[in-house]
């Protein structure tokens, strides 16, 4: 039984100062699926992220959520929702703590239990819960990222390129959490990357963008194509 449309997009336009990034794009994310975003570098894929998240307004089309339509909601109000995002770049608060940090995110769901399931996915936080955040390492900071996210119990979470700048092995650990926290909870992902490997341990499906717009739909045997993975991430 296929499970219901949680989030979808028609005709979606977005972009900056009047000018279309996104032209007319379409895709549709299934309750408790991992849905990669995949493309050349500057086919507007953050794009999708920040106007999916509310960072960007809709030129035309349509952004539903729950089968609500979502274009005019301010992107704190997508949060309520159950919409988390996780930017490219991470944006941790830098002059705060990771308990601090924390404690933001949290502020998004104060009833929720979130805080003990992140701290024993990601022990790296509990381990430098005292510590502020600027001094620590990119992976530990991308971890917090997530963790600032995920403590608010979203439906929904949108990762762009999670993997930059970050070592192998840390990507792999972030991967591996990720899918487990999907099927422990049924949290919906989709996720920017251009990382293959990433791509292929947590992706269950995969969009290909270029020019704005979906261009192909990619099952789990395609992903395992690396060939045909490598030529639609050329850059």
């Amino acid at each position: 039984m296929r499970k219901e449309v949680l989030l979808s997009t028609l005709g979606l336009r977005a972009g900056y100062g009047g000018k279309p990034v996104l032209q007319g794009l379409d895709l549709e994310v299934r309750e408790g699926e991992i849905v990669a975003v995949i493309g050349r570098n500057g086919v507007g894929k953050s794009t999708l992220m920040k106007s999916l998240i509310g960072l960007i307004p809709v030129m035309d089309g349509s952004i539903v959520y729950r089968s609500t339509p979502i274009n005019d909601l301010p992107a704190h109000k997508r949060a309520r929702l159950g919409i988390g995002y996780v930017p490219q770049g991470r944006d941790v608060f830098p002059r705060l703590t990771v308990a601090e940090n924390m404690a933001v995110g949290a502020m998004r769901n104060p009833v929720g239990a979130g805080s003990e399931r992140v701290l024993g996915h990601f022990p790296i936080l509990r381990e430098r819960w005292s510590q502020r955040a600027g001094t620590m390492s990119g992976g530990q900071q991308q971890q917090l990222a997530i963790g600032r996210v995920l403590v608010a119990e979203p439906s929904l979470v949108l990762l762009d390129e999670p993997s930059e700048g970050i070592q192998p092995n840390i990507v792999q650990d972030i991967a591996g959490i990720m899918v487990e926290l999907n099927r422990a909870t049924g949290v919906t992902i989709v996720l920017v990357e251009q990382n293959i490997d990433m791509i292929r341990a947590m992706a269950q499906r995969c969009y290909v963008m270029d020019k704005g717009r979906i261009v192909a739909a990619l099952d789990r045997e395609d992903l395992a194509d690396g060939e045909a993975m490598r030529r639609h991430l050329a850059v």
